[in-house]
């Protein structure tokens, strides 16, 4: 399953800063809701990172998911670096998986819907596809899509799934692996050849 961007090119991704549905464990996926203070406070960090990494970030691409909680952290991120906060696109392939008829459940609410499909779903998030929604392979389609059609370095901000398996791809984890790592945000990923390196503030 390994992925590998485009030779020459280096890549910064970040998950959006906290949300509302975060704080309360909530399934989220097309459905939106706005960051906390936290968030705004972990968006923010972004930007400091990538100052201090980039500078004035001549000849980067920015780009985020359309969702707003991505573009709002975006756009934060971009103040902090002292650039316009409108200097990106968006791109749907960077959208988080598609959670269906989950979006915005807890697993309790889940759970008591029917245990024995939300076992089979979390024992096997690469096969399994929410119903109505999307599977981790899904996801990662839309990865490998994105990916190959980079012709600039860039900065990305995506969702907690997306950059979970993207990671997962780059670093050639299988699918287990990769949907036990981590969803932190207030940091950023830089991908240069093969190597995947967190930047903390």
């Amino acid at each position: 399953m390994h992925l590998e961007i485009p030779s020459g090119l280096t890549l910064y991704f970040a998950r959006h800063g906290q949300t509302k549905a975060n704080v309360e464990k909530r399934f989220s996926g097309d459905k939106d809701t706005p960051l906390t203070d936290q968030g705004r406070t972990q968006a923010r960090a972004v930007g400091l990172i990538l100052k201090r990494e980039l500078g004035n970030a001549a000849g980067i691409h920015f780009v985020c998911s359309p969702l707003a909680r991505a573009v709002t952290t975006m756009k934060i991120a971009r103040q902090a670096m002292g650039l316009a906060e409108d200097g990106f696109t968006t791109d749907e392939r960077l959208k988080e998986i598609n959670l269906g008829t989950w979006d915005q459940l807890t697993d309790g609410d889940v759970r008591a819907q029917d245990r024995t499909f939300y076992d089979r779903r979390m024992a096997d998030k690469w096969h399994v596809r929410v119903p109505q929604g999307e599977n981790y392979a899904d996801v990662a389609a839309r990865a490998r899509s994105w990916i190959g059609g980079l012709k600039a370095d860039t900065f990305a901000v995506s969702h907690g799934a997306f950059t979970r398996i993207l990671r997962g791809l780059l670093l050639g984890l299988d699918a287990q692996a990769m949907s036990d790592l981590d969803e932190p945000q207030g940091v950023v990923f830089r991908v240069t050849g093969a190597q995947v390196v967190r930047l903390d503030p």
